[in-house]
């Protein structure tokens, strides 16, 4: 049976293009006022003021459902390290202290502590983990997430990460895109990074792509960890083995990471907190996402942020992000990614509901289903407590997310619905 919500003090669609948007079509959010979504079969039949939607055929014989508040389309959040065993609390409390992510590293912590952890976690719990997290995602109004491997570094535990994402999946309305990304650090076992790249190339991406087990490809081009070299090799042979490359670029400096990643035809750059003009311009040319986690600047305790605005007046789309993961970001909330994005990368807050939504279903190559509300996309939405959609950029700390619809079922809604 057909719903009908109704009663929207205002809905944002991001109606048009199911392409990211850039420049002025950044700040266009569709803005309709007492608004209305009507639903059927889980996609959405029409959407728009509540006179234009009742004149659908199906809304009469719908089942009807004031809502109120401010509805927009699910978050869609295209960048988390979402399975770990546990939080790297020991190295949040050194960084306290004041120890750099390096000195973290190299004291034993960092990427690597995750690695021993999930190397020795069972496949049961690290499922039960996810499924648990998905519902903390669902709460604060994200419908999709990308879910990254990185914390096995061999090929059963690349395995195994990759096969509890797709179980846990399947226990949960949230949807998990998975990344593969072994190129995450170099494992101890391995003392050369060009020497476990090539193995890494040999023995878990072919079982991967054989399982159909991840979606993107993506490397950590950092120094230390991958070089730009090695990096637009790496993606240019998980891109011919069928995987849509990605990368984390241009974070701890500016090392060359987004040029290596525009040569390779990434969907997206990822941090890009160094980024220069010239890696803009090769972003440009290839239609490249810049997707931006503050979340992890904020929780680092940065002075330096992302240069959004610088992004967006140079015509790069702008996405944004949760960084989810247990050593720098340990956020799950979109709404703080949106506060921190306003207030510490001067984006609008059209600009930021923007990123979060369809430039997030782009960077994740779903914006012909996700992302905007509009008749024939999945009904995928969020509904928040407020009469304004700026006050879910501007109250941070709290949850102002009332229910979240996930292909037409409800996910998550809490008692005031």
């Amino acid at each position: 049976m057909a719903l009908l919500l109704t009663g929207f003090k205002q809905l944002l669609t991001f109606k048009g293009a199911a392409a990211p948007r850039s420049g002025r079509e950044q700040s266009a959010i569709g803005l309709v006022r007492n608004g209305a979504i009507l639903i059927e079969n889980g996609l959405i039949r029409s959407a728009g003021t509540e006179k234009e939607v009742m004149r659908h055929p199906l809304a009469n014989k719908a089942r009807a459902r004031k809502v109120g508040g401010v509805a927009l389309p699910a978050f869609v959040d295209s960048h988390t390290h979402a399975v770990f065993a546990e939080p790297r609390l020991r190295d949040f409390s050194l960084r306290t202290q004041g120890s750099t992510y390096a000195g973290i590293k190299a004291g034993g912590g960092g990427i690597l502590s995750s690695v021993r952890a999930v190397r020795g976690q069972a496949p049961a719990k690290m499922v039960s983990q996810l499924v648990e997290r998905a519902a903390r995602f669902l709460e604060c109004g994200t419908g999709t997430i990308e879910v990254k491997t990185g914390y096995g570094l061999n090929k059963a535990s690349e395995l195994k990460t990759l096969k509890a994402i797709k179980a846990a999946a399947a226990r949960t309305p949230l949807e998990m895109l998975p990344t593969l990304m072994s190129a995450h650090a170099v494992p101890p076992e391995f003392g050369d990074s060009e020497k476990y790249l090539r193995y890494v190339l040999a023995e878990i991406v072919p079982a991967v792509v054989l399982k159909k087990l991840a979606v993107f490809a993506d490397i950590f081009c950092e120094k230390g960890y991958f070089t730009p070299e090695e990096s637009l090799k790496y993606l240019n042979a998980c891109k011919a083995a069928g995987l849509i490359p990605k990368i984390h670029a241009e974070q701890l400096s500016n090392y060359g990471g987004a040029i290596a990643g525009a040569k390779a035809g990434v969907v997206s750059a990822d941090h890009v907190d160094y980024a220069r003009k010239k890696d803009m311009l090769a972003m440009r040319r290839i239609g490249a996402i810049a997707t931006l986690l503050p979340a992890s600047n904020f929780f680092l305790g940065l002075a330096k942020y992302p240069d959004a605005r610088t992004f967006i007046a140079a015509g790069v789309p702008v996405a944004l992000a949760t960084d989810f993961n247990p050593g720098t970001s340990p956020c799950w909330n979109m709404q703080m990614v949106l506060s921190s994005a306003c207030t510490h990368m001067k984006m609008t807050p059209e600009q930021a509901l923007c990123a979060a939504t369809i430039n997030g279903a782009c960077a994740l190559k779903a914006g012909n289903r996700l992302g905007s509300i509009e008749p024939g996309k999945q009904a995928d939405i969020a509904v928040f407590d407020a009469s304004d959609y700026r006050e879910v950029c501007y109250y941070f700390g709290a949850n102002l997310n009332k229910v979240t619809i996930k292909k037409g079922s409800i996910a998550y809604e809490n008692s005031s619905f």
